[in-house]
């Protein structure tokens, strides 16, 4: 094994398959329509903890055996309302995904790494993650890999289908699991109750939206990739309150009555990053674009207070995809307080109820002709291109099992399309500091590692206190 902790052998000793312990009436659950904007994706999530020191009822220490059956029992309980997760998607007499709700269960691996914790290249998951910790979805709708490290620690690992879940959804069922591991009441009991999204009749929506979305017909072809292309890869880094609270100064310009959010003030930043990395021909001239995602559970329900409750429990997706385009030049030249300036005023254009509305009646019109965003389409974009997603809400001191609660948890999103990704995450070590996951393009992580080395620092044990892990 070498020192960097990326090369190491994981060993998968069982393979088995978690329904719901209660049975079910099979049924079909349709998908709404912002279900419906989703490709057929996976979404990693994983979690480490760091060897347990005994069991929480005083007894034997908790050994690799008794954390797995904790983990498969409170699994089977935690499927009876989640019962989504345990389904299959298939196609509609239309061609449309919909979700057959048959107790069909998750795939649950069990397996060893020879590495320890500490050793882990959490900087780099293309190394350490993707194909050895994190399970690969072949059925169903969630898979689950639990792995033991040399060191006795663990990984609790998942891979989920984005066209059923967002991460709202995902997160609560990570919560009422290991609520459910530590016999806790859940906290809240998903719902269902696809009329929220129901669209309107007749269905308004604005032209705008005819930009940020594109029917599959109307979509250039695919670029073919050229020899030697720069790859997308992933990174994680750590970034403290004291260099957030830098950016937001920096990003806030004076003429502004508000001071620029966090997410704003590093989206800002990571958007002049990515245009200064820009080196094909012509670059100044070219068009650079970024996306925030918008969740939109608070701006659907505003001012209805059942509606408000509703919405805080639904599962499904919920998000819109607003994007900015600036020239390469523009983005490198102005100051990051006139960026910051920019991303404010396209995200507030998504910010309202009617944006919402308007977007499930845009997918009504184009059903069942399936869509795509704009900015991610080959040839839509002469220039660089990449998406950012607030992992803010990401409860990773909640997924608690009852050994404690994560040394680090992570989204791993490596989704296969042409732009990069970036999701900033509460580390669960230091209040107000982020991790920060980054899918972008090789030379574009290259410059932010020269350029901003002082702000993104890699991932390391030292920072997640695991150099005594062991």
């Amino acid at each position: 094994m070498s020192s960097s902790g990326g090369e190491f052998m994981v060993t998968v000793r069982r393979k088995e398959v978690v329904a719901a312990m209660l049975p079910m009436q099979k049924h079909w659950l349709p998908l709404s329509n912002l279900d419906l904007l989703l490709p057929p994706i996976n979404v990693g999530v994983f979690f480490c903890y760091k060897k347990p020191r005994g069991s929480a009822s005083g007894g034997d220490d908790f050994t690799f055996g008794s954390m797995v059956r904790v983990l498969k029992e409170a699994m089977a309980q935690a499927l009876v309302p989640y019962y989504a997760f345990a389904g299959e998607v298939l196609s509609n007499s239309l061609g449309e995904a919909e979700l057959l709700c048959n107790n069909r269960g998750v795939d649950f691996l069990e397996a060893y790494a020879d590495v320890k914790l500490q050793d882990l290249n959490l900087y780099n998951p293309d190394e350490s993650i993707e194909g050895k910790l994190a399970p690969t979805r072949k059925h169903g709708v969630l898979s689950v890999q639990v792995t033991e490290l040399k060191c006795g620690g663990i990984v609790v690992a998942c891979t989920f289908d984005h066209r059923i879940a967002d991460a709202y959804p995902t997160n609560m069922f990570l919560v009422s699991w290991a609520e459910t591991a530590q016999s806790k009441p859940l906290s809240v009991i998903p719902s269902f109750r696809r009329s929220l999204l129901n669209p309107r009749h007749p269905g308004s929506y604005a032209p705008s939206l005819d930009h940020m979305y594109v029917p599959i017909s109307a979509l250039p072809p695919p670029k073919v990739p050229q020899p030697g292309a720069d790859p997308l890869i992933s990174r994680l880094y750590y970034v403290t309150a004291e260099k957030l609270s830098l950016l937001q100064t920096l990003a806030t310009s004076k003429s502004s009555s508000y001071k620029r959010t966090k997410l704003e003030s590093l989206s800002a930043f990571l958007w002049k990053m990515v245009a200064k990395s820009a080196h094909m021909e012509n670059a100044n001239q070219k068009i650079c674009k970024m996306s925030v995602v918008v969740d939109g559970r608070k701006r659907l329900s505003s001012g209805d207070e059942d509606r408000t409750t509703a919405m805080a429990s639904y599962f499904g997706n919920v998000l819109s995809f607003p994007f900015g385009e600036k020239t390469v030049n523009d983005l490198k030249e102005k100051p990051l307080s006139w960026v910051g300036d920019e991303v404010h005023d396209f995200l507030e254009a998504a910010m309202t109820k009617e944006h919402f509305l308007g977007l499930i009646d845009w997918v009504e019109a184009h059903r069942p002709e399936p869509a795509a965003l704009n900015m991610c389409c080959s040839g839509n974009s002469d220039g660089p291109g990449f998406m950012v997603s607030s992992g803010q809400r990401f409860p990773v001191t909640k997924v608690d099992f009852g050994w404690g609660k994560p040394a680090l948890g992570s989204y791993h999103f490596p989704w296969g399309a042409e732009v990069g990704y970036v999701m900033p995450m509460p580390t669960p070590t230091v209040d107000d500091d982020w991790v920060v996951y980054m899918h972008l393009l090789k030379a574009q992580i290259e410059l932010i590692e020269t350029e901003a080395a002082h702000i993104f620092r890699p991932l390391t044990a030292d920072h997640l206190n695991l150099l005594n892990a062991d």
